[in-house]
């Protein structure tokens, strides 16, 4: 009996040690894993800083290469543009320098040929050579005008395709924007409408993933009580064994007295009392021990659900992981969407500033040629004036016709036909002296200090290149396409003025020269058919200049229009584009705060269980396997 009751009460001592060490062994697995994960993680973590530093390096370093190629690319550009101006200019040189001689010729033909008519006139042949002189003066002015004709026409023909081909060129870029901008809106409504399912899934799993958190800590919250609960009720059974333990201990001791041949036998009545504790205590003792397999089975399952719990628990930890991971690679996206975008508002912009300047110096020489051509009309309208006022010349059919108040008549024509060329003549060497006095205060008010400026990512930064590079940039930098348009445009168009005026000036010395020859030989008694004839053809040639320039005038206001149009239009893309981006620069900020919200929680979570685990009331202390 004795040997029977001691193994009874050593096996629940035994079991109890073997369950406090599988606990303890688990106990010390789960804090391994724990700290493997958070080493794992910490490992991820530093593994994606390092990749995010080496795409950032990469992409720096591909910028640097774009920039460097661009500076290349616009010098070359400048220096054949500067080739090609070169050899334009070289050309009209070369054109200039053939006309020049041709005219040369043409002049020194008609000196030949007046001498020889001067020289006829002397010998008293007058009339055949003054009728032959008009009719050749004549045949020359009409050969020379319908050849001008046929180049103005060849020119107004080509101007006319050139017109058809930029129109076409513009409708297909004005078509093209058209379109871009049409892709542009629907990629911007299937962002619009990603970014709100997005947010909305966000927001419906933080609801949920919070309902769960807080019916979880309640839950943990009445799992603690329970095992508070249960720990007082154990202790209880315990010390309700230790009594036990120590009544049979002295149960056993009387048995042994009793048994013993040199104690004297008891009275009945004791032995009878001891018989009656002795059952009551082993019907006790089985009844604990039932209570204490009861509870046992019950933490047990307990134990069970803890475990599932913290499963699902994990579970759902990891589905957030994944889903901060996808929310962040999203917002990667969407940052990359932004620069891109950026990028691509960054040259229209610089466009749209050229656009500008070009607008406002074409509105400057606009004015400038609306003040000529007003001018030119007033002086027209005051040659039609006095050549209204003075009366045709007639055809000389002999020298001697000639009257003294006529030839008075004719010569004071002259004379007012020259002042007005004076007068034009000064005019545009106002002009000329002008637009030297502007490109002059132009090249002294830029600045002679250059910086280097580089189109990095995050905008442009100022001397960001070595210093080994520092100077070709800045000469490749200084002489990008985009400033000499303005400075080629002011030469040419002083090119053009100094050419007019120098033709002009030809034209004027060759017609004092003329005038004074014929004076110095007749004594005023001049071929006045011929002098008219040519003057009015230069100005003939003169209105067919001015012609043109006004058909360029209006030519580049039309441009204008177009250009206004279009900086209109991409101003208003500017705009969509900045609010779209700084929209989705928001929502990028609110799935930062909220993943940071996840992220505090999931925190506290793993905390809480950390907590739990080390809690000395924890169940898994007093908890024996189902294999006992």
């Amino acid at each position: 009996m004795a040997k029977k009751g001691r193994t009874k009460g050593e096996k629940p001592e035994a079991l109890i040690s073997a369950l406090q060490a599988a606990n303890e062994d688990l106990r010390s697995k789960l804090t391994d894993i724990q700290i493997e994960l958070h080493q794992e993680k910490c490992k991820v973590s530093k593994l994606e800083r390092d990749k995010v530093q080496e795409v950032k390096r990469a992409r720096e370093q591909e910028q640097h290469r774009h920039t460097a190629m661009l500076t290349e690319q616009r010098a070359k550009w400048h220096e054949e543009k500067q080739k090609e101006l070169q050899a334009l200019r070289e050309n009209l040189t070369r054109q200039h320098e053939q006309e020049l001689a041709r005219h040369a010729k043409i002049k020194d033909q008609e000196n030949q040929r007046l001498k020889a008519a001067l020289n006829a006139i002397r010998d008293g042949s007058g009339e055949k050579v003054r009728t032959a002189l008009t009719l050749e003066a004549k045949e020359d002015a009409r050969r020379f005008f319908d050849q001008e004709r046929v180049k103005l026409l060849q020119e107004i023909a080509e101007l006319k395709t050139a017109k058809k081909q930029t129109d076409e060129a513009l409708s297909n870029m004005i078509q093209a924007d058209k379109m871009k901008a049409g892709d542009l809106r629907v990629e911007h409504q299937q962002h619009q409408e990603q970014i709100s399912k997005i947010k909305w899934d966000c927001e419906r799993d933080i609801r949920r993933l919070v309902d769960e958190i807080r019916s979880k800590d309640r839950t943990i919250f009445a799992l603690e009580k329970e095992l508070e609960s249960t720990t007082g009720f154990l202790q209880k059974l315990q010390l309700q064994k230790d009594a036990l333990d120590e009544q049979l201990f002295l149960v056993k001791e009387a048995e042994c007295g009793l048994g013993s041949p040199k104690r004297e036998i008891p009275d009945l009545m004791s032995t009878s009392c001891l018989h009656i504790n002795s059952d009551i205590y082993f019907k006790n003792i089985s009844f604990l021990l039932q209570l204490y397999l009861i509870l046992l089975f019950v933490l047990l399952q307990d134990l069970r659900r803890n475990q599932r719990r913290m499963a699902e628990l994990n579970s759902t930890i990891r589905k957030l992981e994944d889903r901060n991971s996808l929310l962040v690679d999203e917002r990667n996206e969407l940052l990359k969407r932004v620069r891109e975008s950026e990028k691509q508002c960054k040259p229209l912009l610089d466009k749209n500033k050229l656009l500008n300047k070009r607008n406002d110096d074409l509105t400057q020489t606009i004015q400038k040629l609306e003040e000529k051509l007003k001018s030119l009309t007033k002086e027209n309208l005051e040659m039609k004036e006095k050549i209204s006022s003075h009366p045709p010349l007639k055809k000389l059919k002999s020298l001697n016709d000639l009257d003294q108040a006529h030839d008075d008549q004719e010569i004071a024509f002259l004379k007012l036909q020259v002042l007005e060329q004076q007068s034009m003549i000064d005019e545009l060497t106002r002009d000329r002296e002008k637009l030297l006095r502007k490109k002059r205060h132009k090249r002294s008010s830029r600045p002679i200090k250059r910086h280097i400026v580089v189109d990095t990512f995050f905008g442009y930064d100022e001397e960001s290149m070595d210093s080994e590079s520092s100077s070709v940039a800045s000469f490749r930098m200084d002489r990008t396409p985009a400033t000499p348009d303005e400075d080629l445009d002011d030469g040419l168009a002083n090119e053009e003025s100094e050419l007019r005026f120098r033709q002009l000036t030809r034209e004027y010395q060759a017609l004092q020269r003329a005038y004074a020859l014929l004076q110095e030989q007749k004594g005023g008694i001049l071929d006045l058919v011929f002098l008219e004839t040519k003057c009015l053809f230069r100005w003939l040639r003169f209105k067919e200049s001015l012609f043109s320039v006004l058909c360029q005038d209006s030519k580049w206001v039309e441009e204008k229009q177009l250009f206004l149009r279009r900086n209109q239009e991409l101003l208003e893309k500017v705009e969509k584009v900045e609010t779209e981006s700084s929209r989705l620069q928001q929502e990028l900020q609110d799935s930062k705060d909220q993943n940071e919200l996840l992220e505090f929680r999931i925190l506290e979570l793993e905390v809480s269980h950390k907590e739990f685990s080390k809690s000395p009331n924890n169940p898994e202390d007093a908890i024996q396997s189902p294999e006992y």
